[in-house]
């Protein structure tokens, strides 16, 4: 199996699911560095103040929100810290909707989930009761300090962990303002008739293997030929890598029995509720971020 970006547990009622997270997808594309042409020594980024233009340390820099236009409210790197969510390793399940519900526009990253620690079965209960019933799972789960929106939803075999985004993050249609002419068209039936044919047409198959980055190809080729030339540059690089904490989970599927009988009672604490749905915070302006320049 691929390796695994986050381990915890799926939490619904008093049911933990011990499940691995696997990224879903890859980042491709062409990653241009910046290198010093006298020497090839790798640029890096400074911190320059946009006014005066001189670089500033980072012992002269804080952090602050535009609460109106040219004031800023300055955060401390605490204060900033004691606002990140609390990461409890779990992905926390507080509803069960259609799975025709989510909005095309909130969806965002997708993610497999494997099971873990034995705990196949359970994984397995889950997957099957969300196909049978049509339903997908809302939850809530922590990465890297940040909290997400998610949906998990059975995919053939396996379940996946789709991050949504936050409804304040998605524009509705009315900012098209879409004039009559497109929300009540008038068309002839012959005009319908002959883009149904071309459809049809130009009807095809899903074939993902055929679907390639021209321009990726292009320049990896490029990279190949002038390779094989000889023509290289040795660049020092100093590669990191990140430590990940694993989660300690439980499971049993006695549990979901406990669950469900405790349904209703309202002086059990012990019964698994769906967390309280968090505060909506305050829009911020996002902070901004060196990029590397890349295709263009």
């Amino acid at each position: 199996m691929a390796r695994a970006i986050w381990k915890g547990a799926i939490s619904f009622g008093l049911v933990h699911i011990p499940v691995a997270l696997v990224s879903a997808t890859s980042s491709q594309g062409v990653d241009f560095d910046w290198l010093d042409k006298r020497s090839m020594d790798p640029v890096g980024y400074k911190r320059v103040n946009k006014v005066t233009g001189k670089e500033v340390t980072k012992e002269d820099i804080v952090k602050g929100v535009q609460y109106q236009k040219g004031q800023y409210v300055l955060l401390s790197e605490e204060e900033i810290r004691s606002a990140h969510p609390k990461s409890t390793q779990t992905i926390d399940i507080f509803s069960f909707v259609d799975s025709e519900k989510i909005p095309l526009q909130n969806i965002d990253t997708p993610y497999f989930l494997a099971p873990d620690k034995r705990g196949g079965k359970v994984y397995a209960l889950l997957r099957e009761t969300l196909v049978k019933t049509n339903k997908v799972a809302l939850a809530h789960v922590v990465l890297h300090t940040r909290q997400h929106l998610a949906a998990l939803m059975p995919l053939e075999s396996a379940l996946v962990l789709v991050m949504l985004r936050w409804p304040a993050e998605v524009r509705e249609l009315d900012i098209l303002e879409l004039g009559d002419e497109v929300t009540n068209p008038t068309l002839a039936k012959g005009e319908l008739e002959m883009a149904k044919r071309l459809v049809q047409d130009m009807s095809a198959d899903w074939e993902p293997q055929e679907y390639r980055d021209s321009f990726e190809d292009k320049i990896m080729e490029l990279v190949e030929k002038k390779a094989n030339e000889g023509r290289l540059e040795a660049v020092e690089t100093d590669p990191g890598e990140e430590q990940r904490k694993t989660a300690d989970v439980i499971d049993l599927t006695e549990l979901l029995k406990r669950s469900l009988g405790g349904k209703g009672k309202a002086n059990d604490k012990s019964a698994g509720k769906a967390p309280a749905k968090p505060a909506k915070p305050r829009k911020s302006a996002p902070a901004k971020k060196a990029t590397k320049a890349s295709q263009g």
